[in-house]
């Protein structure tokens, strides 16, 4: 059975402009896969804690010698790193705040980043261990950045992708959102067509 991993971060849930383009991501791919699995990651609804000394500490250490509390941290992890190895592929609505992914986003990034779980070195440098899979970022921003200096959310998000082994990874775009009215349509519009075009080309 095909498996999507659907990644939320709008601080407006079902109303946040990535929410609902990720939402017709979503139906898209189901009309594609008949019977298929969707895992909904809100980190928004359930947040996860900032990494901190304590939680780093927890997910860096030897299981035996993991204390009860840091045993609470891990498997809050693993079930994380579950769904990922679980999805044959991932959507991830990324909305643009400050110039940065959502704090709550980073979090889960580091929650799943792992030595010797989603990653390990090598003597020729770190090797991802959760390639194979394709990944859709929905990025939606208020203003025009992509392709500028200011969008830090593209180069960022393609680098954390590939150090875990997920180097297809393809952007789909609403910018301008907050301009106008007339740019929000026409944003929505061009993501939309994004979408619907890659749905078609996956049949």
């Amino acid at each position: 059975m095909k498996t999507l991993l659907h990644v939320r971060s709008s601080l407006f849930g079902d109303h946040g402009q990535s929410a609902v383009l990720a939402a017709d991501f979503v139906s898209t791919w189901q009309a594609r896969h008949p019977g298929a699995r969707v895992i909904v990651r809100d980190l928004i609804a359930t947040p996860l804690p900032h990494l901190d000394a304590e939680r780093f500490a927890a997910l860096t250490s030897q299981p035996e010698a993991r204390t009860p509390s840091q045993q609470r941290i891990v498997a809050e992890s693993d079930a994380l790193v579950t769904e990922l190895r679980e999805a044959d592929e991932i959507v991830l609505a990324a909305p643009m705040y400050n110039f940065a992914i959502p704090s709550q986003l980073k979090s889960w990034f580091d929650h799943i980043a792992r030595a010797g779980v989603t990653f390990r070195y090598t003597a020729s440098g770190a090797e991802g261990l959760l390639g194979g899979k394709p990944v859709t970022v929905i990025a939606t921003r208020g203003g025009f950045y992509a392709g500028t200096p200011a969008d830090s959310q593209t180069p960022w998000l393609q680098t954390m992708l590939g150090f875990l082994g997920l180097n297809d990874v393809k952007f789909v775009y609403a910018e301008g959102i907050a301009i106008s009215a007339d740019h929000k349509t026409e944003a929505l519009r061009k993501a939309r067509e994004q979408i619907a075009s890659a749905g078609n080309e996956a049949t």
